[in-house]
C-alpha cells in the first residue's frame, strides 16, 4: 500500500461565518455587533491577545490572526479616559483581522462595538475563561487547518483499535468490516476514508458527508449500517491505528513467520503498524482482524508475544534444553 503525497490537501482558509457556525453552541459565542465580516477570511490556525498593541506597541502585531481579549486588555481599557480608550480601540481597528473575540462575558462599549460593525470586524462574546476557550479554538483551528487525505478502505472500531482495511478493488474489505459489525464491531467509514493528522503523531479518520454509513456489497447493493445493526454498529470518527493490507495468497512469496520483523506504513508523515496479510478462500479473515487489533493492544500495554518467545527460545538454546511436554504429569484428568 503506498499512500499518494500529491492527494494530500489543506485548507488554505475558512470563513469567520463557518467557525461561528461551527462552534457557537460548543463555545457559546454570541454576536455582539452583528453579522458584518462574516465573509471574513481566516488562514491562521494560531490566536492572538493584542494587549501590546493596545498599549500601543504594533511592530510585531499579528493582525491577521483571530484576537481574544480577556480580562487583562479589558481591565487596561477600563484603566484608561474614554478618549484614550476610543483610540486605543481603534488602533486595532486600522487592520484588517478576521474577528475579536471577548472572554468571560467582558462587555465594551457601544461605540467601540460600532466601530468595529464599520470596519467590517466582527465581535462576539463567550463566558469561557480566555485559558479555556483559547484551548478550544485553538484545538478547532488545528483541525480545520491539518492535512488530509483520502484512503479506499475500510475503518473499523475493532476493541476499541481503530483497523483500516485495505487492498486492491474487490478484494473483499468492506465484505470483511461488515463481518466485523455483526460480530459486534463499529464502522466509522466505508470505501471512502478521510484520515487527517492531529497534531504531530495521531491520525483521525471519518467517511464523507455523502456516503456516512453505507455500504456496498457486491452482489447485494447498499446497505444502511445505522439503520440495519443500529447505533452501536457505528461511529462518527476513529483513530486510524493499524494498517491491515489484504493481498491475494502467492505461493513463491515470503511471509512474516514470527512477527518479529514488525513493519510500518507512513500516512501525513506519521508511522503506524501495518500488517500484509494474504487471504485465501476459506480463511477466516475476521477473526485474524480481531486478533491483530487484540495483539495491538498487548503490544501497546507492553507484551510482545513473538519477543516473548524468542527470549525463551534463546533461553533454551542457552541451556542446551529439548523442547519437553508443558506439563511433566497428566494426573488422573484423562480428558
Amino acid at each position: 500500500m503506498k499512500i499518494d503525497k500529491t492527494r494530500e490537501t489543506r485548507k488554505k482558509s475558512i470563513t469567520v461565518g463557518f467557525l461561528f457556525e461551527v462552534t457557537a453552541d460548543r463555545f457559546k459565542l454570541k454576536k455582539l455587533n452583528g453579522e458584518n465580516g462574516f465573509e471574513n477570511q481566516i488562514r491562521d490556525k494560531n490566536l492572538n491577545r493584542p494587549g501590546l498593541a493596545l498599549a500601543g506597541y504594533l511592530d510585531l502585531f499579528t493582525y491577521d490572526r483571530v484576537q481574544i481579549i480577556g480580562n487583562t486588555e479589558i481591565r487596561y481599557l477600563s484603566s484608561l479616559q474614554p478618549v484614550q480608550r476610543t483610540q486605543a480601540f481603534t488602533r486595532l481597528l486600522d487592520y484588517r483581522m478576521p474577528c475579536i473575540i471577548l472572554t468571560n462575558n467582558n462587555k465594551v462599549h457601544e461605540s467601540l462595538l460600532e466601530a468595529a460593525a464599520a470596519k467590517n470586524i466582527p465581535v462576539f462574546g463567550t463566558p469561557f475563561e480566555t485559558t479555556k476557550i483559547v484551548y478550544f479554538l485553538a484545538d478547532f483551528l488545528d483541525d480545520q487547518f491539518s492535512p488530509q487525505v483520502v484512503v479506499h478502505g475500510s475503518l473499523v472500531d475493532v476493541y476499541g483499535v481503530g483497523v483500516l482495511l485495505t487492498g486492491r478493488s474487490g478484494i473483499g474489505k468492506s465484505e470483511i468490516a461488515l463481518d466485523l459489525i455483526e460480530r459486534g464491531h463499529r464502522l466509522a467509514a466505508d470505501d471512502v476514508v478521510m484520515i487527517t493528522r492531529k497534531g504531530e503523531g495521531i491520525l483521525m479518520g471519518a467517511g464523507t458527508d455523502l456516503v456516512k454509513h453505507f455500504m456496498e456489497i457486491r452482489g447485494l447493493g447498499l446497505l444502511d449500517v445505522r439503520s440495519m445493526f443500529g447505533i452501536r454498529a457505528i461511529r462518527y470518527q476513529k483513530r486510524v491505528e493499524v494498517v491491515v493490507e489484504l493481498e491475494e495468497w502467492k505461493v513463491d512469496q515470503e511471509y512474516t513467520r514470527t512477527g518479529l520483523d514488525d513493519q510500518n506504513i507512513a500516512i501525513l508523515d506519521v508511522e503506524i503498524p501495518l500488517v500484509k496479510l494474504p487471504i485465501f478462500p476459506g480463511k477466516n479473515v475476521t477473526v485474524i482482524t480481531e486478533v491483530i487489533a487484540l495483539n495491538y493492544l498487548l503490544k501497546h500495554y507492553g507484551y510482545d508475544a513473538a519477543k516473548e518467545f524468542a527470549k525463551r527460545l534463546e533461553g533454551m538454546i542457552g541451556q542446551k534444553k529439548k523442547g519437553n511436554r508443558v506439563i511433566n504429569y497428566f494426573e488422573h484428568d484423562f480428558e
